[in-house]
Protein backbone atom coordinates (compact mmCIF):
# COMPACT_ATOMS: atom_id res chain seq x y z
CA UNK A 1 0.00 0.00 0.00
CA UNK A 2 0.91 3.53 -1.06
CA UNK A 3 2.30 5.78 1.80
CA UNK A 4 -0.96 8.73 2.26
CA UNK A 5 -0.80 12.06 3.64
CA UNK A 6 -1.18 12.14 7.58
CA UNK A 7 0.48 8.52 7.74
CA UNK A 8 3.55 8.16 10.04
CA UNK A 9 6.66 6.81 8.08
CA UNK A 10 7.31 3.66 8.85
CA UNK A 11 10.74 2.15 10.99
CA UNK A 12 13.63 1.75 8.59
CA UNK A 13 17.25 2.29 8.59
CA UNK A 14 19.21 4.19 5.91
CA UNK A 15 22.52 4.81 5.44
CA UNK A 16 24.61 8.22 5.15
CA UNK A 17 27.96 8.35 4.01
CA UNK A 18 30.64 9.93 6.75
CA UNK A 19 34.68 10.79 6.48
CA UNK A 20 34.74 7.51 8.47
CA UNK A 21 32.25 5.46 5.85
CA UNK A 22 29.04 4.64 5.81
CA UNK A 23 26.47 5.16 9.01
CA UNK A 24 23.23 3.79 9.55
CA UNK A 25 20.54 6.30 10.49
CA UNK A 26 17.14 5.42 11.05
CA UNK A 27 13.68 7.00 10.61
CA UNK A 28 13.25 7.67 13.91
CA UNK A 29 17.17 9.53 13.85
CA UNK A 30 16.27 11.16 10.83
CA UNK A 31 12.16 12.91 11.45
CA UNK A 32 11.63 12.59 15.39
CA UNK A 33 10.84 16.19 16.35
CA UNK A 34 11.61 17.92 12.76
CA UNK A 35 10.02 18.78 9.63
CA UNK A 36 11.90 17.91 6.91
CA UNK A 37 11.53 18.19 2.97
CA UNK A 38 12.30 15.09 0.93
CA UNK A 39 12.65 13.72 -2.33
CA UNK A 40 13.68 10.51 -3.15
CA UNK A 41 14.95 10.03 -6.63
CA UNK A 42 15.20 6.88 -9.37
CA UNK A 43 19.61 7.17 -9.18
CA UNK A 44 22.21 8.83 -8.95
CA UNK A 45 23.57 10.40 -11.66
CA UNK A 46 20.60 9.30 -13.92
CA UNK A 47 19.84 12.11 -16.46
CA UNK A 48 16.93 13.51 -14.72
CA UNK A 49 17.97 13.00 -11.23
CA UNK A 50 21.35 14.85 -11.35
CA UNK A 51 20.56 17.49 -14.07
CA UNK A 52 17.44 19.13 -12.92
CA UNK A 53 15.58 17.11 -9.64
CA UNK A 54 18.78 17.51 -7.23
CA UNK A 55 19.80 20.99 -8.41
CA UNK A 56 16.54 22.76 -7.68
CA UNK A 57 16.86 21.37 -4.41
CA UNK A 58 20.36 22.70 -3.88
CA UNK A 59 18.92 26.14 -5.62
CA UNK A 60 16.25 26.42 -3.24
CA UNK A 61 17.76 25.05 -0.45
CA UNK A 62 17.55 28.55 1.32
CA UNK A 63 13.69 29.20 0.42
CA UNK A 64 12.83 25.53 2.07
CA UNK A 65 14.66 26.36 5.25
CA UNK A 66 12.67 29.69 4.93
CA UNK A 67 9.28 27.52 4.51
CA UNK A 68 9.97 25.72 7.96
CA UNK A 69 11.88 22.47 6.60
CA UNK A 70 14.70 22.21 9.27
CA UNK A 71 16.81 19.34 7.16
CA UNK A 72 16.44 17.73 3.27
CA UNK A 73 16.95 14.58 2.67
CA UNK A 74 17.40 12.95 -0.57
CA UNK A 75 16.34 9.13 -1.07
CA UNK A 76 17.69 6.97 -3.26
CA UNK A 77 17.87 3.29 -3.66
CA UNK A 78 21.59 3.19 -4.27
CA UNK A 79 24.44 2.29 -1.89
CA UNK A 80 25.92 4.67 0.30
CA UNK A 81 28.89 5.30 -1.64
CA UNK A 82 27.78 6.36 -4.90
CA UNK A 83 25.48 8.69 -2.99
CA UNK A 84 28.18 9.84 -1.31
CA UNK A 85 29.85 10.09 -4.47
CA UNK A 86 27.06 12.25 -5.86
CA UNK A 87 27.35 14.44 -3.43
CA UNK A 88 30.84 14.90 -3.43
CA UNK A 89 30.27 15.84 -7.43
CA UNK A 90 27.37 18.27 -7.23
CA UNK A 91 29.09 19.79 -4.06
CA UNK A 92 25.60 19.33 -2.34
CA UNK A 93 26.32 17.75 0.95
CA UNK A 94 26.15 21.78 2.51
CA UNK A 95 22.23 21.27 1.80
CA UNK A 96 21.30 17.93 1.27
CA UNK A 97 21.48 14.60 3.02
CA UNK A 98 21.94 11.94 1.30
CA UNK A 99 20.26 8.96 2.61
CA UNK A 100 20.94 5.31 0.58
CA UNK A 101 18.08 3.43 0.88
CA UNK A 102 20.19 0.20 -0.38
CA UNK A 103 18.05 -2.74 -0.57
CA UNK A 104 14.88 -0.66 -1.00
CA UNK A 105 13.15 -1.62 2.62
CA UNK A 106 12.32 1.84 3.02
CA UNK A 107 10.96 2.67 -0.50
CA UNK A 108 8.90 -0.83 -0.37
CA UNK A 109 7.68 -0.38 3.07
CA UNK A 110 5.59 3.02 1.81
CA UNK A 111 4.99 1.56 -1.40
CA UNK A 112 7.50 3.34 -4.03
CA UNK A 113 9.35 1.16 -5.48
CA UNK A 114 9.79 1.49 -9.41
CA UNK A 115 10.97 -1.78 -11.46
CA UNK A 116 13.59 -0.70 -13.91
CA UNK A 117 14.67 -3.85 -14.80
CA UNK A 118 13.73 -4.15 -18.22
CA UNK A 119 16.27 -1.29 -18.09
CA UNK A 120 18.90 -3.06 -15.94
CA UNK A 121 18.34 -1.28 -13.09
CA UNK A 122 16.73 -2.96 -11.06
CA UNK A 123 14.10 -2.01 -8.07
CA UNK A 124 14.14 1.75 -7.36
CA UNK A 125 12.19 4.17 -6.06
CA UNK A 126 9.19 6.58 -7.98
CA UNK A 127 10.35 9.90 -7.79
CA UNK A 128 8.74 12.06 -5.19
CA UNK A 129 8.55 14.75 -2.78
CA UNK A 130 7.27 15.09 0.52
CA UNK A 131 7.02 17.34 3.58
CA UNK A 132 7.40 15.45 7.07
CA UNK A 133 6.67 16.98 10.34
CA UNK A 134 8.19 14.70 13.34
CA UNK A 135 7.71 11.53 11.20
CA UNK A 136 4.31 12.33 9.33
CA UNK A 137 3.71 12.98 6.02
CA UNK A 138 2.41 16.47 5.31
CA UNK A 139 2.78 16.77 1.48
CA UNK A 140 3.29 14.44 -0.91
CA UNK A 141 3.70 15.06 -4.62
CA UNK A 142 5.03 11.79 -6.49
CA UNK A 143 5.37 11.99 -10.69
CA UNK A 144 3.64 10.04 -12.92
CA UNK A 145 6.66 8.98 -14.95
CA UNK A 146 9.79 8.72 -13.50
CA UNK A 147 11.89 10.59 -16.00
CA UNK A 148 10.35 13.57 -15.21
CA UNK A 149 11.09 16.30 -12.23
CA UNK A 150 7.56 18.25 -12.66
CA UNK A 151 5.02 17.18 -9.64
CA UNK A 152 8.17 16.66 -6.95
CA UNK A 153 10.31 19.97 -7.80
CA UNK A 154 11.41 21.96 -4.92
CA UNK A 155 9.10 24.66 -6.10
CA UNK A 156 6.59 22.59 -6.02
CA UNK A 157 7.10 21.28 -2.74
CA UNK A 158 7.90 24.85 -1.64
CA UNK A 159 4.12 25.87 -2.96
CA UNK A 160 2.22 23.39 -1.18
CA UNK A 161 4.21 24.18 1.99
CA UNK A 162 2.66 27.48 1.82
Amino acid sequence: MTIQTGDRLPDATFATMTADGPKPMTTGEAFSGKTVAVFAVPGAFTPTCHLNHLPGFMARADDLRAAGAEATYCIAVNDPFVLGAWADATASAGDITMLADGSGDFTKAIGMELDLTERGLGLRSKRYAMLVEDGVVRTLLVEDNPGEAVKSTADALIDAMG
